[in-house]
């Protein structure tokens, strides 16, 4: 099954964990075959926001929310199940610098399309 590990940090600690660390830790889950896909997120003074409310499109700067943890990255991982998806996402570096949300994938409920 498929588990989408949500890397979040505060913007205190968002360079607390190294590229390379990160890096190796991916590699290691490929080599595994539990790892699908990872991305590093730029900080969040980089994001845009867009919502579309009775037909016009809305931009506004910055993430959804404000919170104390940002969304940094995230690590598409393959694992057996839940249990085994938190083992991966507790080693997953910046776990020791914020937190982790590990959410199961889903599949789109297509009804009669091909």
């Amino acid at each position: 099954m498929k588990y989408l590990c949500l890397v979040y940090l505060s913007q205190e600690h968002w360079h607390s964990c190294p590229d390379p660390t990160c890096a190796a830790y991916g590699q290691a889950l490929q080599q595994s075959g539990h790892l699908l896909a990872a991305e590093p997120l730029h900080p969040v003074e980089t994001a845009t926001t867009v919502r579309v409310r009775q037909g016009q499109v809305l931009v506004q700067d910055g993430p959804f929310a404000e919170t104390k943890e940002l969304l940094a990255g995230f690590y598409l991982v393959d694992a057996v199940d839940l249990n085994e998806a938190i083992r991966l996402a507790s080693r997953i570096p910046p776990a020791k610098f914020g937190s982790i949300e590990v959410r199961p994938v889903r599949q789109l409920e297509l009804g009669d399309l091909p």
